[in-house]
């Protein structure tokens, strides 16, 4: 980003200096001005600014415009782009809410909770498996494979074909970032979209052969009712559920083990008493947020706290930032497993709210709690300079090595 006054702060969002700590920046920004108007349309940074947009029904979702911004026309062929166009995440009402209702059911709190002896299993099994030899990559091993296992399950993707998805490449999410992809990494991202659509298409043959109790039986019986899912739809959101539904967990594993072992006064807390664990995750959500980024476009013009925003602007509501702003939290730059009412943006807000957030939390608690108690002398081979993935929009590490 940079900025058309000189006084502003200057920084690149995909530069190995921002995506190493992006909050000095984002301080900065919203010391300066907390509704910034940037190439990428306004960024918010404040608590009270990014949840007002959230929530408020005057702003709502424009992917495709801000793809044909970035591509031109071909936004509209390029495969990667084309699908997400029939996505939830990108859709206003009344299209957003007969989407969504056709898989909320599975993502109720009781649902979720029912699947906690699953997701105990499917952890002391990934841990089962390096136990011995003293080492692992916490996130391949483990942060990884445990929300794909999850949502494999979900999915109704039989266990002889999860192996794949669980030693497979993590699918890097460029499609939703501000900056534009190169040529190079949109033919790749096609090739990858292209790849996994084929494999769900033939998961689909198998359902409608062999149908189950698995999400995917269920909206390909939405399908064949004819009016309420297309199949571009029913790609679209098939593709959205086995991303969404393990990428913001594997970052928050990743990210809050981080942080723990970061804040050594807080790890000891924590195995003191390992009822802090949910609050605990609250605060990983909030001091570094598996997404950063949510983008909103005003459907009229709005007062945002004092600040003009026109009709059809672009809002870019940083989600990181607002979950630092000092005047919602005090030392918010500070690690408090402890904090009392802690709101975190992470999972967005309004009727977008996350779907799988609940499951997130509950496998991120299970997932901590059983290294903590399994692993007692884990310690992170290099907690300083870790390696992180070099995207804004999704934050998370691309290996976290640990022994023991």
């Amino acid at each position: 980003m940079s900025a058309t006054a000189t006084a502003a702060p200057v920084f690149n969002p995909l530069s190995p200096e921002f995506i190493r700590d992006p909050y000095p920046f984002f301080r900065k920004l919203r010391d300066f001005d907390p509704l910034w108007p940037s190439p990428f349309g306004r960024v918010s940074t404040r608590h009270k600014d990014v949840s007002l947009v959230l929530r408020d029904k005057r702003f709502g979702k424009d992917f495709m415009g801000r793809a044909r911004k970035n591509y031109g026309d071909k936004a509209d062929t390029e495969p990667v782009l084309r699908v997400m166009r029939h996505a939830m995440l990108t859709q206003d009402p009344p299209d957003h809410t007969r989407l969504r209702g056709l898989v909320v059911k599975a993502f109720t709190a009781r649902r979720v909770e029912e699947m906690r002896p699953r997701i105990q299993a499917i952890v002391d099994a990934a841990i089962d498996r390096v136990e011995k030899q003293g080492h692992m990559d916490v996130i391949a091993d483990l942060a990884f494979r445990l929300p794909v296992a999850v949502i494999c399950d979900m999915l109704g993707i039989p266990a002889d074909h999860q192996e794949r998805f669980l030693t497979g490449a993590r699918m890097a999410g460029r499609a939703i970032e501000p900056v534009p992809m190169s040529r190079a990494e949109l033919d790749a991202a096609n090739e990858g979209q292209k790849e996994i659509e084929r494999y769900f298409l033939n998961l689909f043959e198998l359902r409608r052969r062999e149908p189950g109790d698995d999400l995917t039986t269920h909206l390909l019986r939405a399908e064949e009712a004819g009016s309420q899912l297309t199949p571009e739809e029913l790609i679209a959101n098939i593709l959205l559920l086995f991303v969404a539904g393990h990428e913001t967990t594997v970052n928050l594993i990743g990210n809050g083990l981080l942080a723990l072992y970061r804040n050594p006064v807080q790890l000891a807390k924590l195995r003191a008493n390992p009822g802090l664990m949910p609050n605990a995750i609250e605060e990983f959500l909030r001091y570094d947020s598996s997404v950063q980024v949510t983008y909103r476009v005003a459907f009229e013009d709005v007062d945002l706290n004092g600040a003009p925003v026109k009709k059809g602007e672009a809002v870019m509501c940083l989600l990181g930032a607002a979950n630092r702003d000092p005047e919602t939290y005090a030392e918010p730059d500070a690690l408090d497993i402890t904090r009392p009412k802690i709101n975190p943006l992470s999972f967005g807000g309004g009727i977008h709210h996350c779907l799988g957030a609940q499951l997130a939390r509950i496998e991120a608690e299970v997932a901590l709690a059983t290294l903590l108690r399994r692993l007692p002398n884990l310690r992170l081979d290099n907690s300083d300079n870790p390696e992180w993935r070099p995207t804004f929009v999704l934050r998370g590490l691309k290996t976290l090595p640990a022994s023991w």
